[in-house]
């Protein structure tokens, strides 16, 4: 860890002056790392870094009050630690660790944060168990291969052109889960023959519905295909958060339900991945412009199809999104026997103006799936494949990690 970020911290704690905590420090600091993280890199990297950081905020939370297995690291601390103090100074230092010329905004973020905390002993404490945690955190994270390089070579023969754009988290079927036991642990089967009577109904259901300049899709559903659009932690995580509020969860729980959230959506991320480039599959604007090359009767192509806004730059097969959008559904569900929840909404950043509202996780789930079909980026056996996925993932992770402590430690 290094030693100005631990005097800066120490020096904050002695300075700032104590006032009353208005909100949850691990929703609070989710928002801000979303805030920061997402506008600087692919959906994929934010969420492990997110999720890196809410391992953090757990172990240091959870080394106070020991009532759950640790993530990666549990250090000695006084009962009277700051929870608060700890998890703050946890998460702001994965951030600045991971999330290179966002020092100085992240050391003004954590410094609001301290004033709002009341002058202990247990403050100071708690930054100096928040440091040492995040370093343990990232010291287990650093070589997880999330920084290997991209490799992936467009099919092509020599001298044909081929688009040139750098395909996105090629290196991510190799990137180290945080639960899962590989990353090819719930890889889907393979997806449907070209020659297939399905393939034909989902093809030429994309091909009618997902168009950029399709007359059958319904103003609903051009809606949630822009709606949908918003994709990674700006998607999921705000619904998580008010499910904190709505269960009135205290900081431990919270930081446990919010880490295996973030936990979840980042294994998603390394699955889908791994199907993806495993299967390498073609996605519609592909398929549909070359339909006479599937071998299939019952389609035909169209030269100038386009979707509905500019196709993900990975595989298609399976549905990244409806996979995330299952994993969040089906942690909710194994965690509190029931997918069923207190009213939650959203808003959009690429559908200016509109609010969406579910009281089931499923029915949130199966709206991502089927906007990734109206916005013309997956077939439907695709979407399908990924809510399989992400029920399996969300499960796994729910029932697997952060799980009760048997019996209390001694300190």
């Amino acid at each position: 860890m290094p030693s100005n970020l631990h005097r800066v911290l120490v020096v904050i704690a002695l300075m700032c002056p104590g006032s009353a905590v208005l909100a949850d420090v691990i929703t609070d600091w989710d928002q801000k790392a979303i805030d920061i993280a997402v506008p600087r890199m692919p959906s994929t990297h934010s969420q492990r870094i997110v999720a890196i950081m809410h391992a953090a905020m757990f172990d240091a939370v959870n080394s106070i009050e020991r009532r759950y297995q640790p993530s990666i690291a549990q250090l000695p601390a006084s009962p009277t630690t700051s929870k608060d103090a700890a998890a703050a100074a946890a998460a702001a230092t994965v951030l600045a660790k991971l999330l290179p010329g966002a020092e100085d905004e992240l050391r003004g973020a954590l410094a609001a944060y301290l004033t709002k905390l009341p002058d202990a002993e247990g403050k100071s404490d708690g930054i100096k168990l928040g440091l040492e945690v995040a370093g343990k955190v990232l010291e287990a994270r650093a070589n997880d291969g999330a920084d290997a390089p991209d490799a992936y070579r467009p099919k092509t023969a020599p001298g044909v052109y081929v688009p040139t754009p750098i395909t996105v988290a090629s290196m991510w079927p190799n990137v180290t889960p945080f639960a899962l036991k590989s990353p090819s642990q719930f890889r889907p089967e393979p997806p449907l023959p070209l020659a297939s009577a399905q393939w034909a109904t989902d093809y030429n259901e994309i091909k009618d519905f997902g168009g950029k300049a399709s007359t059958r899709r319904s103003a609903r559903q051009t809606e949630d295909a822009r709606f949908w659009l918003v994709t990674g932690p700006p998607a999921y995580h705000p619904i998580a958060r008010q499910l904190v509020v709505s269960r009135k969860m205290d900081v431990m729980d919270s930081a446990r339900f919010m880490a295996l959230v973030a936990m979840a959506e980042a294994d998603a991320y390394i699955a889908v991945m791994d199907g993806k480039y495993h299967y390498d599959f073609w996605r519609p604007i592909t398929a549909i412009r070359n339909g006479n090359l599937s071998g299939n009767p019952a389609v035909s192509l169209e030269a100038s199809w386009q979707p509905i806004d500019n196709t993900p730059m990975h595989p298609e097969y399976p549905c990244a999104h409806c996979i995330c959008g299952a994993t969040l559904a089906a942690v909710v569900e194994t965690l509190f026997d029931t997918a069923d929840i207190a009213e939650v909404t959203l808003t959009s950043a690429t559908a200016p103006g509109v609010t969406h509202r579910w009281t089931n996780l499923w029915a949130l789930s199966k709206e991502v799936s089927e906007a990734r079909i109206w916005a013309g980026f997956h077939y439907r056996f695709s979407t399908r494949a990924g809510e399989d996925m992400g029920r399996k993932i969300g499960q796994y992770v729910a029932q697997n990690v952060l799980k009760r402590a048997k019996v209390a430690e001694t300190r």
